[in-house]
Formats: structure tokens, sequence, C-alpha cells
């Protein structure tokens, strides 16, 4: 029986879905298409094929968010491989072989990025299936996304005459308008889907043989790798020395073993607010809503919010509300959002990476008031059985004050517990450390006062997260 090793790519920036998306918390941690998130969605997608949990290939700074939403789903000891920097699909895929290869076997890889809406999943398995003799054979195997409308923004592969699996005969790069149409005039031409099927080795072999120096630096970084539960961190230095480049260009453009099966599986890459109004449910007027929203005299938007919005007399819009930023954009405009954030990012303004609740692998935070040098309100929340590390801050102090819960206080040589209604202060250069030792979450209020009061005012001691 054929081994598949699912491979799910979980980079990304967070700049297409800004606000809602942001650096530390992209597209495929976010429920966009259904109650649970995209990468939630192509795991379980994927999972009557699998056999064996996937190797998962993320940022280091997503590495909880990837592990507890696998972990909800049921996937118990996926194995994550933490890049240190980005540097593109073929060094992350090139890694990922490798460690298929470390588990003993030489699996077929079916390579699927995390953050994909694929509509008809029964009929993605029969494709994946379908796929798998031309894999098994040898060859490097992609899946090309019958076209519906000239599109732009996708790159495209031109196929070879014949049904089922076939010879690629060009990869081409996204194309303007007029070109766009005259592949869809001609016949032959599908979306490149980002999605692969292929051999650990073969991919290896392809790899070495048209781009060695990518290999060489991340086979350097593999074998240096740390490895911490089903964490593995690849060696800094040598992956950061890895040049950047994607499989497209890497490989399937070059290797004469490249092939495509064409499919019609309701993919969509979700690569922009339009896009995601054309994959959710539309009412009478073509309006796609999430959350409290009132439409009047209203056609073709669509509406993101966690409080009451009301649109009255508007077509072709897109809003969006989260709970520190709000986006108002023409439907036809919405690839413009990322200028938005990059003015973010040259500002040096926090809106284009974080939300204003973080999630950490104990719990979450929420800014809910701050004047700068001066005070800071958080609302805490710590799972059951976590805690955070023994830390010490050398420019604030902090009053903590339980709302639900209860809490387990480390500060300096005490140790104590607060439930509802009780508090405790934690003076400016104090080691201290916050547990939750029940069984529901611990919900608490923190009020932080001194001259700074940044994130990086922290001195870690003791840390499970290995972020001492």
């Amino acid at each position: 029986m054929t081994h598949l090793q699912p491979v799910l790519l979980s980079g990304g920036s967070g700049t297409r879905l800004w606000p809602l998306s942001r650096e530390a918390y992209p597209k495929q941690f976010l429920p966009l298409a259904g109650e649970e998130t995209m990468l939630q969605d192509t795991w379980r997608r994927v999972a009557p094929l699998a056999s064996a949990a996937p190797i998962v290939v993320a940022n280091e700074e997503h590495r909880f968010l990837a592990a507890e939403q696998l972990r909800l789903v049921g996937v118990e000891h996926a194995h994550i491989v933490l890049e240190p920097v980005g540097r593109n699909t073929a060094p992350a895929i090139a890694a990922a072989a490798l460690q298929a290869q470390a588990d003993g076997g030489d699996p077929l890889l079916l390579v699927l990025p995390s953050d994909h809406v694929v509509r008809d999943p029964e009929g993605f398995r029969a494709a994946v299936q379908a796929a798998m003799p031309s894999a098994e054979a040898g060859a490097l195997v992609t899946f090309g996304i019958v076209p519906i409308a000239p599109e732009t923004g996708f790159g495209y592969i031109q196929a070879d005459a014949g049904d089922g699996v076939r010879s690629v005969l060009r990869f081409v790069e996204k194309p303007d308008a007029a070109t766009a149409q005259g592949y869809l005039d001609a016949g032959g031409y599908y979306w490149n889907s980002g999605m692969f099927l292929f051999r650990a080795s073969r991919y290896l072999a392809e790899l070495e043989r048209f781009r060695p120096d990518i290999l060489a630096a991340v086979r350097q970084a593999f074998d240096g790798a740390q490895r911490d539960g089903d964490f593995i961190r690849l060696e800094r230095d040598a992956f950061a020395a890895s040049p950047a480049d994607s499989i497209d260009y890497a490989v399937m453009e070059k290797t004469g073993d490249a092939q495509v099966l064409p499919v019609d599986i309701g993919w969509n890459d979700v690569g922009s607010w339009s896009a995601l109004w054309d994959v959710s449910e539309q009412d009478g007027e073509g309006n796609a809503r999430h959350g409290d929203v009132i439409a009047v005299d209203s056609r073709n938007s669509y509406a993101y919010s966690r409080r009451l919005v009301a649109l009255v007399g508007v077509d072709d819009l897109v809003v969006v509300e989260t709970d520190d930023a709000v986006l108002v954009a023409r439907k036809d405009r919405v690839q413009q959002v990322k200028d938005v954030v990059a003015q973010l990012k040259a500002g040096q303004r926090s809106h284009a990476v974080l939300h204003r609740e973080v999630h950490r692998p104990w719990g979450s935070y929420d800014s809910i008031d701050q004047e700068d040098g001066c005070f800071q309100v958080k609302r805490i929340k710590v799972k059951p059985g976590a805690r955070l590390s023994l830390q010490s801050h050398k420019h604030r102090a902090e009053h903590w004050i339980v709302v639900r819960g209860t809490a387990r206080v480390t500060r300096d040589n005490d140790v104590f517990e607060l439930h509802a209604n009780q508090s405790t202060y934690i003076p400016l250069g104090a080691r201290h450390r916050l547990e939750n030792p029940g069984s529901e979450m611990l919900e608490l209020i923190e009020v932080q006062s001194g001259s700074y009061l940044g994130e990086d005012d922290i001195v870690r001691y003791e840390d499970v997260y290995g972020r001492s």
C-alpha cells in the first residue's frame, strides 16, 4: 500500500486579508470559509487518504497556533518543521522531504498550501488517487485548476492534450487581462494551484540537480535542527543562507518529469476580500455577511463585523471591522490593502503585526486601555493547566485582579492562590509567575504602571515554551 504523507505549508504574511489577518495571525489560522480554520479544513480534506499525521512547515512564531489548532481536530504527533526565516516553497518542501525520509521509507508527499478553499473535498481526494500512479512512477505531479474566468492573479500551466494526468508543456507567469482571455479561448491552460504530489526522493533528486545550493543549505539546517517534542527547529544560520525560491522556479519549470492533472474542485486561494466574497454564502442581493450586519438597499458587498454594522445604499463594497481597525474598500480595489499594511509597517504600528487580542501558547491577552509611559490595562486568559514564564520587568509594576477561575501566583519566594475578586501586587523587579491550576479558564485584569510598557520589557528565567 502506498504511503501518502501530507505536507501542509503554513507560511504567509497576513497582508491580503488585513485587518482580520495579521503577520502574527495569518489567514490559515482563521475560520474564514466555515466553522473551522483553513488549516483545520486542509487537514480534514486530506485525512481520509493520509498514512500518517501531517508534516507542517510553519513560521517559528506560529508554532503554537499550528500545534493547538491541529490538536483540536484530533491530530497527535504532527511533525512541525519551523522556519527561522521565510525562504519560499522550494526550501520549505525540501525540509519536509528530509523529515519524511527521516521517518523511514520514501513516501509520496502531498504538498498543500493550508490557506485555500476546496468546495469539493471528495473530488479533491479522487484527483489525488488518480495522480498517485504517475507519482509512484517518478513524475512530479501538480494539480491545475480548470479556469472559470480570465484571472490575472494566478500563474497558468499549459498542458499537453489528452485525458487525466498529462505532461506539462510550460508554466507561465501571471498574465494581463488580454493574455488570460487568450488562454481561456485557446484551451489547455489551467490555474497553478500550488498543490503537488511526488516521492520525497524524486523531489530531492531534482532539487539537487537544478538547485544544489538550496538543497545543501536545507540539509545542513535539517541536520543541525533542534528537536523539541513535535517541533523541529531548523538551524537558523544554515537555513537563512539558503536562496529563496519557489518550487515552480527551482524545480517544476526545469524538470522533464513535470505532469499536471486538471481538476474542477471548487478551488479558491482566498487571496483577497473579493475572493472571500466569491466563496461566501450570499443573500438575494449578492451581499455576504459575517456577524451582526444589516443591509438596506445594498448589493454585492461583503461585511465582516464583531459588532452591529449597517450598510445603507452601497454597492460593491468591503467593510471589515475588528477590535482595533476598520477597513472600507471598493471590491475591485481590495488588492491595495497590502499598501495599507506597508504604510503601517513603515510607521512601525503594531496593527500590521498583531491583533488587539494577542494569542500565546498559554492563552491570550487583550489590551483594553493604555496611555504610553503611564499605564496599560490588559484582560488575560490562561488555559487550564497552563503557566506563564518565570519573569521580571525592569520598568513596570503590575496589579492582578482575578475575575474568574483560580490563579497560582509566584512572587519572589512566595507562592499563593487567588480566586475571583481577589488581587495582588507585583512590584517592579520582582520575579513572578502566573499559573492556572484549575480545570476552567482563568481570567484576570492586569493593570501595568511604569515608565515603559513594551512587550520586550521581560526578563525570562524559566519557560516551558522554550523562550527563556
